[in-house]
């Protein structure tokens, strides 16, 4: 299982069309990009994410964090690794 994973947050993008903040992270030295998508942000936060969903997504990062660390070990092999509501289980 990766032990580090560090946000890049110059590359954080709210992609509004997919309904999802968008970014790459540093895993255990290796670049990867991960999409959360807004049903995650709404589970963690009780919100519906609108015009605030990178506002959702910082302030519920470490939880974020958690859950896609553990989706990396999950998908070891994803281009993009999206996180859905399903790995909140």
């Amino acid at each position: 299982m990766p032990r580090l994973l560090t946000i890049d947050h110059d590359s954080l993008i709210d992609n509004e069309r997919e309904r999802q903040i968008e970014f790459t992270a540093e895993v255990d030295g290796d670049d990867r990009d991960f999409a959360v998508k807004y049903a995650v942000l709404k589970e963690l936060s009780g919100d519906e994410p609108e015009d605030d969903a990178l506002e959702l997504f910082e302030r519920f990062s470490d939880e974020s964090v958690d859950v896609c660390v553990e989706a990396c070990t999950l998908r070891p092999s994803a281009s993009i690794i999206v996180i859905a509501e399903g790995d909140l289980e």
